[in-house]
């Protein structure tokens, strides 16, 4: 499932996917406590993100970026954010920027319902290039044992319902960065019309953060599968929980595309297959449900004055077909 232009911008996805599998180890880990409950953690960081903020010398909404990457997997196994921490690197540690990172992951703690427990700062000189610094985060939470959402209970006659992304959020930036920087020679503070804002503007929106409605969801629905919708795109995500003897058929048409993504689309010519494969689309988390219990999870999601479209159903995989299907 290679993704030409991204791989020309400096990102093989194919060649990460060899090496996780290499290592057999996942992000989110599973680790039982006792016989009933279970620690999720996950670990991520905002990639090429940062170095749009460093573009745009605005650094707190990076922070939001890392504390969503990490919560964001937590919660689609079911599991409650109890703690995160996180992780600076920089040439030199300059305060000011420091801060305004720090003010931005104690602003994702707050939304993500979760508590800032600790960090570490590394000063690295020559490492980086003037002002230049990195970023993780390391966030885990609780989980009963019997409610882990693994994907086990997906069955045909599932529905899929999509989460609208707030943009962007922090995947595919190498190549949205090399249109908008390298191919449009575009400046940070471009205005462009058919966003309605700056590109850089468009490219700092936060990741948006999925606890709070999904905790209000599972307290009195089941969830059958989850998926949150970050590098690999729908496809890559979606497949990872499907069993085998099923499929996710996804109908493109049945969400509103934000205008990044077309834009996007259009001035790097990039093909609609690839664009599945590298960003979210518009989608940035997937629930699958049982049919019967569709209509209490969506009036419980428009009840808290969030968006959701039924984005597609699973269906019964024949011999070589795959686990994903956008139509």
């Amino acid at each position: 499932m290679t993704t030409p232009q991204y791989k020309k911008a400096g990102v093989d996805i194919d060649k990460a996917d060899k090496f996780v599998r290499s290592i057999n180890i996942k992000s989110p880990g599973i680790f039982p406590i006792n016989s009933t409950s279970a620690l999720i953690s996950s670990t991520d960081g905002v990639g090429t993100k940062i170095q749009t903020a460093q573009m745009a010398e605005k650094h707190d909404t990076i922070g939001i970026d890392l504390v969503a990457m990490c919560v964001n997997d937590i919660i689609r196994y079911g599991a409650t954010p109890l703690i995160f921490l996180n992780y600076i690197s920089a040439n030199r540690l300059n305060i000011k920027i420091a801060n305004q990172i720090i003010k931005g992951i104690k602003q994702g703690c707050k939304e993500a319902e979760t508590t800032l427990t600790g960090g570490e700062t590394a000063e690295m000189p020559n490492h980086y290039k003037n002002n230049g610094y990195d970023l993780a985060g390391f966030a885990a939470g609780i989980a009963e044992k019997t409610t882990i959402i693994d994907g086990s209970r997906i069955k045909a006659g599932d529905k899929i319902i999509g989460l609208p992304s707030s943009g962007l959020h922090s995947n595919g930036y190498a190549l949205a960065r090399k249109i908008c920087f390298d191919l449009l020679k575009l400046k940070i503070d471009s205005y462009v019309p058919e966003l309605s804002k700056t590109i850089g503007e468009e490219m700092l929106i936060p990741t948006k953060i999925y606890v709070n409605i999904l905790k209000k969801i599972l307290k009195k629905n089941k969830i059958n599968g989850c998926a949150h919708i970050t590098g690999g795109g729908i496809i890559r995500n979606l497949s990872e929980i499907i069993p085998d003897k099923y499929k996710a058929v996804i109908e493109i048409k049945k969400w509103e595309t934000p205008p990044i993504f077309n834009y996007l689309k259009k001035n790097g010519k990039i093909k609609s297959q690839e664009m599945l494969n590298v960003f979210n689309n518009g989608i940035g988390f997937i629930l699958i449900v049982d049919k019967n219990k569709l209509d209490d999870i969506l009036t419980t999601i428009y009840k808290n004055k969030e968006n959701a479209y039924l984005i597609g159903k699973i269906s019964n995989r024949k011999n070589r077909e795959n686990a994903c299907i956008v139509i």
